[in-house]
């Protein structure tokens, strides 16, 4: 059986190497179409991965709420002839916090963030940073992992101490190698302990940027209650304050005690009834003042990630078009060589072949021209696809899955087009094939 299948595929790589500039020509079609086939999937699948680390980077079931500090707000009716008073409003602040953690149901975690302009230094040497108070739900809602020591302890929250968490670059730059857990780092001139040393993200910082993600590589965290007791609280009453409340026009303070609070909800579902109560709540709390934002990051990346599956599916559309194309393409140019090869279609029933051996003949070289193509297809697609990537600035996933879909993709077109131009040349009576001129 093996022999007699070889013996009619030889004959038919010997058919097509009689006709190369034919065979080249009606293989056009499938190498297109493959080529497309692997480019839009490598496509599909990088647009998937990018999806997927944009969520991983930012978190699933998060809502932000950012407040609007008083140089951002805009008003429609603010005028130089007429001056119209705001509400009063405390900002963004930590009874804010207490009251979503008793009102909103289904909330796995809260993190909070304020941070400020410093340098940290130690001995010597000295770095441009920010100083950030946090808490410990800030870590793990940011997916931030601790490499070396600890995180802060509900002692440190409580008591308001002088303790710290450093980024990866800015512990690498202070302590050039040495172990930092348990010295003593200067950031607004107040000293810290240093408790904890994050461990570097795995993601380029262009792709943070894009995603406006913080690497907090250089950071220097402290315990939120630290933060507000020894380096900044915006509601305390100072000098600055009367000086503003003058009749003397000076820059409006930033009031608001907290930049943002990411609340992380149960499940996907509860997202947007929790975000529309949490504005409501916000605002019934800030006397209607809009000083502060919320955002579904999530579900922004998902309404991309629709956007993207559709492109997709019209990328698909066009790639399945192009294969039909060149499995017609194939078909006729079978049945025209059907119709030239009639005399030796006729010469081999003469002298004993079958109609299963016409069949398998013409069939084999169907297939040998658009596996030929496939396996040119896939080449140009590769390639293609890594131009895209390094060009287009869109990114690329070439897999083994895609290549292998390409190829049957390939085989398949060559069976289903060229069993009728092999079934026709089987079916030819070899007395009058022999006879026609």
């Amino acid at each position: 059986m093996f022999k007699y299948i070889k013996r009619n595929i030889l004959l038919a790589i010997e058919g097509i190497a009689q006709n190369k500039l034919r065979a080249l020509l009606t293989a056009l079609g499938i190498i297109f179409g493959v080529f497309s086939v692997v480019a839009m999937l490598a496509i599909g699948n990088g647009a998937k991965k990018s999806i997927l680390d944009q969520l991983k980077i930012i978190g699933t079931n998060n809502i932000v709420i950012k407040s609007i500090p008083p140089d951002k707000k805009t008003s429609d009716d603010e005028s130089d002839e007429k001056e119209t008073k705001e509400a009063f409003s405390y900002g963004l602040n930590m009874s804010d916090v207490k009251s979503i953690q008793s009102i909103i149901p289904d909330v796995e975690s809260i993190s909070i963030e304020t941070k400020t302009d410093t340098k940290i230094l130690y001995n010597k040497t000295s770095i441009k940073s920010k100083c950030m108070g946090v808490n410990n739900d800030f870590f793990s809602v940011n997916n931030l992992n601790v490499k070396r020591g600890s995180l802060f302890t509900s002692y440190h929250s409580i008591e308001g101490s002088n303790v710290c968490i450093l980024g990866a670059n800015a512990a690498a730059r202070l302590f050039l190698g040495k172990d930092p857990i348990g010295k003593y780092v200067k950031a607004k001139h107040v000293i810290f302990k240093v408790i904890g040393v994050l461990e570097k993200r795995q993601v380029s910082s262009e792709r943070l940027s894009k995603l406006k993600v913080n690497s907090y590589r250089n950071i220097i965290f402290v315990p939120i209650e630290s933060y507000i007791l020894r380096i900044d609280n915006k509601q305390r009453i100072g000098s600055e304050d009367i000086k503003r409340n003058s009749r003397q026009k000076t820059k409006k303070k930033n009031y608001h005690q907290l930049d943002k609070i990411i609340v992380k909800v149960k499940e996907t579902k509860a997202m947007e009834p929790s975000a529309s109560l949490i504005s409501k709540l916000l605002l019934r709390r800030h006397n209607d003042q809009a000083d502060f934002e919320v955002e579904l990051p999530e579900l922004l990346i998902k309404q991309q990630q629709n956007t993207q599956e559709t492109l997709n599916f019209i990328l698909a559309v066009i790639a399945g078009i192009s294969l039909l194309v060149g499995g017609i393409g194939i078909m006729n140019i079978m049945l025209a060589s059907v119709l030239e090869r009639i005399k030796e279609i006729g010469l081999r029933r003469s002298i004993g072949a079958t109609e299963k051996d016409i069949i398998y003949q013409f069939l084999f070289e169907a297939i040998a021209i658009s596996l030929a193509g496939g396996v040119i297809g896939v080449i140009l697609g590769i390639a293609g696809a890594k131009l895209i990537a390094q060009y287009a600035d869109i990114a690329t996933v070439i897999s083994f899955g895609s290549i292998m879909l390409s190829f049957v993709i390939a085989v398949g077109i060559g069976i289903i087009f060229g069993i009728m131009p092999a079934r026709k040349a089987a079916k030819m009576d070899p007395i009058t094939a022999l006879r026609t001129e």
